[in-house]
């Protein structure tokens, strides 16, 4: 067990949402926890697993909705570590993947403090995965590309284009505010009738999954939820979702009225 005289951070993937997707050695961290410092996305059945002595921080970040900056968060963590000992930075998913991972391990040892990371299930796999969709299938997709929407200036990645072009499963995180400019771009290189599914909450008891079309993209807006965080899945998949064909044979049978 970590003594509290000893200032050490570890970086911990939650999961994609729901509790019991950490990971075991995730939960042994936090039980030596000395305060645990956690992000927006991580399920909030999470931190019951933590000794209710124990400090938790939320310094979460959604939507341009930041409680601290990431210069603040560098310095918390820099700040706790000396204070309590041994900080938990407790991230949604991996901490690798678009968790900013290195810029905080970077500051902290710049101060002598050591640091490990303990890898989660991310939510680019595990959420397709909890609706049936898988990212790879033979004859179907041989790889897939997880992506963000935008760059740090807001632009379109040229990734976006990259992966537009081929045949790869397309998987894009914190995207949901621009869905419709992502469908359109990415609809300039493949099929109107390319899948495309939409899923908010992933893995937890409200979890909602949207399936259709680039064709009709627009119909999803009226069909999710508003500020909640999302997973976009674009690529022939997609048609591996049990809804998939059955929601398109009614719309075509409905537009013919």
């Amino acid at each position: 067990m970590i003594g509290k005289n000893k200032s050490i951070v570890t970086l911990v993937g939650a999961g994609p949402g729901s509790s019991d997707l950490i990971t075991i050695r995730g939960l042994k961290a936090l039980e030596n926890a000395d305060i645990v410092l956690y992000d927006a996305l991580v399920g909030k059945d999470i931190l019951s697993y933590i000794d209710k002595s124990v400090p938790k921080i939320y310094v979460g970040k959604r939507s341009g909705k930041h409680s601290y900056s990431q210069n603040d968060i560098n310095k918390l963590l820099v700040d706790a570590a000396f204070e309590y000992g041994h900080v938990v930075r407790l991230k949604g998913g991996d901490p690798f993947v678009f968790g900013r991972a290195s810029e905080e391990i970077g500051y902290v040892e710049s101060f002598g403090i050591p640091v490990s990371v303990i890898p989660g299930v991310t939510s680019a796999i595990a959420v397709p995965s909890s609706q049936g969709i898988p990212m790879t299938s033979r004859g179907v997709s041989s790889s897939f590309w997880v992506m963000t929407a935008t760059k740090k200036d807001g632009s379109f990645s040229e990734d976006l284009k990259f992966a537009a072009k081929s045949s790869t499963t397309m998987v894009v995180l914190m995207g949901l505010s621009k869905l419709l400019e992502i469908t359109d771009e990415v609809g300039r290189y493949r099929g109107a009738m390319t899948p495309i599914a939409v899923i908010q909450n992933g893995t937890l008891p409200d979890e909602n999954c949207e399936v259709t079309t680039l064709k009709r993209a627009s119909e999803l807006l009226g069909r999710l939820k508003p500020g909640m965080p999302g997973v976009i899945i674009i690529g022939d998949v997609v048609a591996e979702h049990p809804s998939f064909f059955e929601e398109e044979v009614q719309r075509v049978l409905y537009s013919n009225f």
